[in-house]
């Protein structure tokens, strides 16, 4: 169950790192692009999922990618439940 709880966590603060990153995947280099990849080989095809939500529009011609969020609760409701 701790293992599991480990993954999450790791699986959360990737996310994180995956939506900072995105836009400037390009400039990556060494041992970061590497892990950039791995987060994005697991984070794409569960992001695709979700790719029927619309953007929430916030403001004028601003909207939040609501797949991300939606992912990240998911996550955190496993966080909770594998404590």
């Amino acid at each position: 169950m701790f293992l599991l709880y480990l993954i999450v966590n790791i699986l959360i603060v990737g996310l994180f790192l995956y939506s900072k990153l995105l836009p400037y995947e390009e400039r990556l280099t060494g041992t970061y692009k590497q892990a950039f990849s791995f987060f994005k080989s697991i984070f794409k095809p569960v992001l695709s999922l979700f790719s029927g939500i619309k953007p929430f529009q916030v403001g004028t011609g601003l909207s939040v990618d609501m797949t991300q969020i939606i992912l990240l609760i998911i996550l955190l409701i496993l966080n909770y439940f594998c404590r």
